[in-house]
């Protein structure tokens, strides 16, 4: 298991398009994925509605978690995606 807390940084924060990146990207991987808010519940960043019902903001730290066979390649890919702000 992999623990890592990035913060969002796109204007949108993880809404919408963003969401959608990420779910899309994390269900690539057979490890289970969660995502929290600071101080929040995990949720199942394979899940666009339990995301989105999270309403994670721009400058939102989270804390993103990862376990299983493929976890250093799904949080490489998954942080990375986060730190570039999802291209905005």
């Amino acid at each position: 298991m992999i623990k890592r807390q990035l913060e969002i940084i796109n204007k949108t924060g993880l809404h919408a398009r963003p969401a959608s990146e990420f779910v899309l990207l994390a269900k690539k991987f057979e490890s289970k994925v969660t995502i929290a808010k600071e101080g929040g519940e995990a949720v199942n960043a394979k899940s666009m509605v339990r995301l989105l019902a999270e309403s994670i903001g721009q400058g939102c730290k989270v804390d993103l978690v990862v376990d299983g066979a493929d976890e250093e390649q799904a949080m490489e890919e998954l942080a990375k995606l986060i730190e570039s702000g999802f291209g905005e």
